[in-house]
C-alpha cells in the first residue's frame, strides 16, 4: 500500500548489420514505470563509440514510458558492443549493452554457372562487325539496397586498343601513329552492357550481358593489313551510386583538390580480338562462264577456302537472275575448303555481267535496338559473274512466190521463206507516207492531202479495223481512199473519247499536284533542319570548297575527344566524364543563382526523375566534412560543393536541423546544366568535445542524400617557440646594458586568442620583462614577443612567466640571463 516506483530498462540495443555510409543512425530504449510514484533515472558512458545519449537522466512518471535515444556513426567497418550503465531508482546500477556491426557495401561480380568472382572475361576471337556475348552475375553484399552504374575504363593503363599483343616489341613501335590515333575512338561501341545501371535489393544477384562489338582500325597508308588480327583489353568498372568520400576534398586554405578515389567499386577486364573474314574463291573474284545457247547451262566448279586459324565461317549467296550456286549457303570450319557449283542459266540472249554477292552470317545487334542481338550479315562479299547467250543460227529456204498473198510476205510476195513460223492471228498493217511514190496516182487523187497514210495490197485482213478513227488510208497505186468500218459495238463515240481524255488528264493533274506537295515538304524540312541563330534557314557551306589540308598538318593538330551528350544506351566512359567534369569546372557560378525553378524550361528539368547514370554524373560533396579543430564560440565555413554534369537543371534542397548549422544558407539551389558552385556550410558551437552530425539534401525533390559533418570543439590555444630562453649580452655593448631575446607567439586555432604575460614573483622579486605584456594574436597567426633582463646589484639571473589566455590555456615559459665576468 505504500507508494514506490518500479523501474524496468531494456537490456539490449541492437542496431543490427548497416554499411558504413557516414551516416548517424538513431535508435530508442524504453525505460517503464511500473509503480505508482515517479522515479529517476541517470546514465552514464565513458567511452567514445557512442555519439549522443539524450536524455542522460530524467524522470519518469508513475505508469508510463521514457525514450532515450542513443545515436551512433556508421563511418567505419567495426564491431559496436558497447555499455552504458543506468541508475534506476530503487535499483542497482543497470548495464544496457548497445551492438552493431558496421561493414563496407560490397559489389560482386560472379560467374553464372560456377558463382566464383571473376576477375576477366575472355570474350575470344570474333569477327569484325560480329558481336559475341557473356553473361556475369552482379552481387550485392550488403545489408542495403545499391544503386549501381557501369563505367568503361577506356584511358586506364594496361587497356589496349587494336594491338596485335603477338608482335614483336620493335614491331610496336613502328606503329606508335595507330595507337596514338586509337585513343581517341569512342570506346562504348565497342563493349555494350545490359543493363548498364540499376538497382540491387540487400543480398540480391542480378543478370547482366556484356556484349563485344570489334571495330576494325584502319592503319597508315600502304601497310597491308588485310589479315591482321587486332586485340582489345579494357576495364569495366562497376561503380555505386551516391557515395563520393574521397572525390571531393575542402583543403584548409578553401581551395578545392579533386581526388582520384572513387566509390566502392568492382573492376572486371575484358578482353577479346578482332579478326577479319578470311574467305578466299578459286577461281574469282571474276568468274567467266563458257558461251552457250540458251537452254544451255555451263557449270563452274569454285572452291570456298576458309583461311582463318580460329572461326569457322557461315555464307549465304544472294539470288541472281540468269545464275544458280548450289548450295545456296552452308559453314566452313576453320582452315577448312568447300566446293560450290556456280551455274548460268540465260533466260534470254545477250552478255550478262552481274554483281554476284556473298553475304557472311554472324550475330549483330539491331541498328535501332541496340539491346538485341540477332542473326544478320555483317560482311560482303562480291564475286563478278560473265556470260553470254548466243543464238542458234537456221537455214532458211526461199522458193518463189509469183502471186500477192493477203497473208505475211514481203512487198513484192516473192522468196516466202518455207517453214518461217505460225501466222498469227492479227494481220499487221503496212503504211509509208504516200508523198514518197506517185506511180499510178489517178489524176483525181494527185492533189490529195500530204499527211494521208498508204495502204499495202496485202492489208485486206486489217483493212476494216482502223488504227486510228481520224486516220485516213489511201491504195499504194492510185491512192484512192479506201473504206474504213467502224463497228458502233465496240468503237468509242465522240463523249467516251472527250471522257477518256478528260479523266487522263485529271491524274496527270493529280500525280503533278503530288510530286509539288512532296517538294514543299521537303524544302521545308530542309529550312527546318538548319532553321537556328547561327544558319538562318541557310545550308552551310553551299558551293564552297573544302580547304586542302596536309598530312603534316593534320599530324600537328591536336586532336581533342569531343564532348557530346551522352547517349543513354551507351556505357559511361571515363574519358567522357573527365570531359564533361572539365567543361563543368570552368563554368564556377559564386552567387546569383536561384532558390526554386522559375522558368518553364527550369521547372521541367527540375521535375525529371533521374536515371542511376545521370546521378552518378552530379557531385556534391565532400560527403564526409571535416573542420577539424573549431574553437567555442566561433564561426567556421567550409564549401559543399556541387557539380551538375548533365545537360538538364537540377534543384538542390537542403534540410538542416542542427542548431550548430543553422547559419548554413543558402539552403536551397538551382544548379544550371555544366555548371559547378557551392554552399558554404558554416559551424558554431558552444560546447566543448566531439561534433559528429549528418544533415540531408534531396536532387529534384526526390533523391536524397546526406552529408557528415565532423569537429571537434576546442577552446583558445596559444602555442610557444620555446619554453626556456637563454638572455645573452649584445657583443660591443657594456656589460651593464639589457640582455634581450626573442619568443614567438602560435595561435592555431580558428579565433583571435587574447593573452596576458605575468610574472611569477620570488624572493628576490624579478629583473625581466616580456612586451607586449598583453594583446591579440589573430586566428591562424602569430606574435614575436621581446624578453628583455635589466641587469642590477641584485639582479635574479633566472625568471619566470605564465602566458594566461583568456577562456584557454596556460604556458610557462624560464627565463635565463648568461652573464660572463671578464
Amino acid at each position: 500500500l505504500i507508494q514506490c516506483c518500479y523501474l524496468e530498462i531494456e537490456s539490449e540495443i541492437n542496431f543490427g548489420t548497416v554499411i558504413a555510409n557516414s551516416k548517424i543512425i538513431s535508435k530508442e530504449i524504453s525505460i517503464s514505470n511500473h509503480g505508482s510514484s515517479s522515479g529517476t533515472f541517470k546514465i552514464s558512458y565513458d567511452g567514445v563509440v557512442l555519439l549522443n545519449i539524450e536524455p542522460t537522466s530524467g524522470v519518469v512518471e508513475p505508469n508510463s514510458v521514457k525514450m532515450v535515444k542513443v545515436d551512433i556513426c556508421s563511418d567505419v567497418p567495426r564491431i559496436i558492443k558497447e555499455v552504458i550503465k543506468v541508475e534506476l531508482e530503487g535499483h542497482d546500477c543497470t548495464e544496457v549493452w548497445i551492438k552493431a556491426v558496421v561493414v563496407e557495401q560490397i559489389l560482386k561480380v560472379l560467374g553464372v554457372s560456377c558463382g566464383n568472382i571473376l576477375e576477366c572475361i575472355n570474350f575470344g576471337p570474333v569477327y569484325f562487325g560480329s558481336s559475341k556475348t557473356e553473361q556475369i552475375s552482379l552481387y550485392n553484399e550488403s545489408p542495403e539496397c545499391m544503386d549501381w552504374v557501369a563505367v568503361l575504363q577506356d584511358n586506364a593503363i594496361g587497356g589496349e586498343m587494336g594491338t596485335d599483343l603477338q608482335r614483336s616489341a620493335d614491331a610496336a613501335l613502328q606503329d606508335l601513329s595507330f595507337k596514338n590515333r586509337t585513343r581517341n575512338v569512342d570506346t562504348s561501341t565497342l563493349i555494350l552492357c545490359i543493363p548498364d545501371q540499376g538497382t540491387l535489393l540487400p543480398y540480391e544477384k542480378s543478370l547482366v550481358t556484356l556484349c563485344f562489338s570489334p571495330k576494325k582500325f584502319k592503319r597508315d597508308f600502304g601497310v597491308n593489313d588485310s589479315s591482321q588480327k587486332q586485340d582489345y583489353v579494357l576495364f569495366l568498372r562497376f561503380e555505386t551510386v551516391g557515395n563520393k568520400n574521397g572525390y571531393l576534398q575542402a583543403l584548409s586554405d578553401g581551395a578545392t583538390a579533386i581526388a582520384m578515389n572513387h566509390p566502392p567499386h568492382v573492376e572486371l577486364a575484358l578482353t577479346g580480338s578482332g579478326l577479319p573474314v578470311m574467305l578466299t574463291f578459286n577461281p574469282g573474284p571474276v568468274i567467266k562462264f563458257m558461251d552457250c545457247f540458251q537452254g544451255e547451262q555451263p557449270q563452274v566448279l569454285c572452291t570456298l577456302k576458309n583461311e582463318s586459324e580460329y572461326l569457322s565461317v557461315t555464307f549465304s549467296f544472294r539470288k541472281t537472275a540468269h545464275f544458280n550456286i548450289s548450295p545456296e549457303k552452308g559453314k566452313i570450319k576453320k582452315k577448312s575448303v568447300k566446293d560450290v557449283i556456280f551455274s548460268f542459266s540465260p533466260h534470254q540472249l545477250g552478255i550478262f555481267k552481274v554483281k554476284q554477292v556473298v553475304d557472311i552470317i554472324g550475330m549483330g545487334l539491331e541498328k535501332n535496338n541496340l539491346q538485341v542481338l540477332k542473326t544478320k550479315s555483317f560482311h560482303q562479299i562480291y564475286l563478278s559473274f560473265i556470260g553470254v547467250c548466243k543464238s542458234k543460227r537456221k537455214k532458211i529456204l526461199f522458193k518463189i512466190n509469183p502471186g500477192i498473198t493477203p497473208m505475211i510476205s514481203n512487198a513484192t510476195g516473192q522468196f516466202v521463206a518455207d517453214g518461217t513460223g505460225q501466222c498469227t492471228d492479227t494481220a499487221p498493217v503496212a503504211i509509208l507516207k504516200s508523198t514518197q511514190t506517185q506511180i499510178h496516182t489517178h489524176q483525181i487523187n494527185r492533189n490529195c492531202e500530204g499527211d494521208a497514210l498508204t495502204a499495202f495490197p496485202n492489208d485486206r485482213a486489217a483493212s476494216i479495223r482502223p488504227s486510228e478513227w481520224n486516220k485516213k488510208y489511201r491504195t499504194i497505186f492510185t491512192k484512192t481512199e479506201r473504206y474504213n468500218y467502224i463497228d458502233p459495238e465496240f468503237a468509242y463515240t465522240e463523249c467516251e473519247r472527250l471522257s477518256k481524255e478528260a479523266h487522263k488528264e485529271y491524274y496527270a493533274d493529280f500525280i503533278s499536284s503530288l510530286r509539288q506537295h512532296r517538294l514543299q515538304k521537303d524544302a521545308a524540312r530542309q529550312f527546318y533542319v538548319y532553321n537556328n541563330s547561327v544558319n538562318i534557314g541557310l545550308k552551310p557551306a553551299e558551293g564552297l570548297m573544302s580547304p586542302k589540308i596536309s598530312i603534316t598538318d593534320f599530324h600537328k593538330e591536336k586532336l581533342q575527344f569531343k564532348m557530346l551528350p551522352l547517349d543513354e544506351h551507351r556505357l559511361l566512359t571515363s574519358r567522357k566524364l573527365a570531359a564533361i567534369g572539365s567543361k563543368s569546372s570552368i563554368k564556377e557560378i559564386w552567387s546569383g543563382l536561384s532558390a526554386m525553378p522559375s522558368s518553364t524550361q527550369e521547372k521541367e528539368d527540375c521535375s525529371l526523375t533521374l536515371t542511376s547514370k545521370q546521378l552518378h554524373q552530379i557531385f556534391i560533396g565532400p560527403s564526409t566534412m571535416d573542420f577539424g579543430d573549431v574553437c567555442v564560440y566561433s564561426t567556421t565555413a567550409r564549401k559543399l560543393h556541387i557539380i551538375n554534369n548533365l545537360l538538364v537543371h537540377i534543384w538542390i534542397q537542403i534540410e538542416i536541423e542542427i542548431d550548430e548549422l543553422q547559419q548554413t544558407s543558402p539552403l536551397s539551389q538551382v544548379v544550371p546544366p555544366l555548371t559547378k558552385t557551392h554552399i558554404p556550410v558554416v559551424f558554431e558551437t558552444s560546447t566543448l568535445g566531439m561534433f559528429k552530425r549528418s544533415f540531408t539534401y534531396t536532387i529534384n525533390n526526390q533523391h536524397l542524400g546526406h552529408v557528415l559533418v565532423v569537429a571537434k570543439a576546442v577552446s583558445v590555444e596559444l602555442e610557444l617557440s620555446a619554453r626556456e630562453v637563454i638572455l645573452n649580452p649584445i657583443p660591443g655593448y657594456l656589460a651593464e646594458t639589457e640582455f634581450r631575446t626573442t619568443v614567438r607567439l602560435y595561435n592555431p586555432r580558428n579565433h583571435p586568442a587574447e593573452f596576458t604575460w605575468k610574472p611569477i614573483i620570488t624572493e628576490r622579486g624579478t629583473a625581466f620583462s616580456i612586451q607586449p605584456a598583453k594583446g591579440f594574436v589573430e586566428a591562424y597567426r602569430d606574435l614575436e614577443c621581446e624578453v628583455v633582463w635589466h641587469p642590477g646589484f641584485n639582479s635574479p639571473e633566472v625568471g619566470e612567466f605564465n602566458l594566461c589566455v583568456r577562456k584557454g590555456n596556460t604556458i610557462k615559459i624560464k627565463c635565463f640571463a648568461k652573464v660572463t665576468i671578464h
